[in-house]
């Protein structure tokens, strides 16, 4: 199979998505982290996770799995042994973003009274029940 990608002037491969997406086979494995295209296919029975990890991201984008995981410095540098190349810079927004964001902001509206006057209240109360209990145990 002749590869479509494209040379940047710098030397980059550019691989576009759907090329890698077909690479998702026994005899060839990519993945994408961080925009770079790697194939894993020697590295599948060596992988320490097993090779089901990453046929399971076999063809596709791999860069949140990479990092949930929290590879270290030493298998980061195995990983870079093994890029062939970068997705296509127009290829780049196509991949999936995540659908919603863990993230929560309070809007300017909100007060911050809620944020001190709760605990305080709670302390008081802990202290006069910690006092009450005190002062009946020495009688």
């Amino acid at each position: 199979m002749a590869n479509k990608e494209k040379k940047s002037p710098d030397g980059v491969k550019y691989f576009r998505l759907a090329e890698i997406e077909a690479q998702n086979t026994f005899k060839s494995t990519w993945i994408l982290i961080h925009h770079k295209v790697y194939d894993v296919t020697k590295f599948l029975e060596e992988h320490p996770g097993g090779e089901e990890v990453l046929r399971e991201q076999a063809g596709g984008d791999a860069t949140e799995s990479f990092e949930d995981v929290g590879h270290s410095s030493d298998a980061r540098e195995v990983a870079s042994q093994m890029v062939i190349g970068e997705l296509h810079p127009d290829d780049r927004e196509k991949l999936a973003k995540p659908s919603e964001s863990l993230v929560t902001t309070l809007g300017e509206e909100q007060s911050w009274w809620p944020n001190w006057f709760i605990p305080a209240v709670v302390a008081v109360i802990v202290t006069l029940v910690y006092r009450i209990y005190t002062t009946e145990s020495e009688v």
